[in-house]
């Protein structure tokens, strides 16, 4: 187990944390990073691109021209490709890009984000953070006295007061702990989570 500072909205020291050095302190393997993002990125992918072939292309029913003895080359219809306003040959289809990793590999790797951020020091414990209503620049006060400018900030879900106050702040985002995953810790500066939203993360990550 290690022992984490615990902080209140205005950095001050209130306690300390035992987490388990597993999740929170762990190896941490890059590779893992990778193969996890591009699953993600690659699930993002609308895959809609696609272009009209021969049969979707309308007209054309009609021979251009006679088979043999004019000179020129057969042809069967004016909308197959090598013709203006003819279909698209061998183009694009609708696909779906996703593919999934495995669990292990997902926990493992989220395991891996969370220490790697402990290792950096840009993963910081706070004991509660519930705003009475939404308030943006409340919010932005409260990350500006906590010395952090790109959060990505974790709590349950329910705290809705909380996700609206900085859903609206450049650069930082709030995501419930269920939500958590590699791509979006990366992508920012610093962690800021609560301390029971620690404790559920140890829980389902160990």
């Amino acid at each position: 187990m290690a022992k984490f500072d615990v902080y209140d909205l205005e950095k001050n020291k209130v306690s300390e944390l035992d987490l388990a050095d597993a999740v929170f302190a762990g190896e941490v393997n890059e590779h893992l990073f990778y193969e996890v993002v591009k699953a993600k990125l690659a699930s993002d992918r609308s895959g809609t691109h696609a272009v009209k072939n021969r049969s979707l292309v309308s007209g054309g029913g009609k021979k251009p021209w006679k088979q043999k003895h004019t000179g020129r080359a057969r042809q069967g219809s004016t909308r197959a490709s090598q013709w203006v306003g003819g279909g698209k040959a061998m183009g694009p289809k609708p696909r779906d890009y996703a593919y999934d990793v495995p669990k292990k590999v997902r926990k493992a790797a989220l395991r891996s984000a969370l220490a790697l951020r402990n290792r950096d020091g840009k993963l910081l414990i706070v004991s509660e953070w519930k705003p009475s209503a939404p308030k943006t620049a409340v919010a932005s006060k409260v990350l500006g006295k906590l010395g952090v400018k790109k959060a990505l900030v974790v709590d349950a879900a329910e705290n809705a007061a909380l996700a609206k106050s900085v859903r609206n702040l450049r650069g930082s985002d709030f995501l419930a702990a269920e939500g958590l995953n590699v791509y979006d810790i990366l992508r920012h500066d610093v962690l800021v989570i609560t301390a029971e939203t620690a404790k559920k993360l140890e829980a389902s990550l160990s």
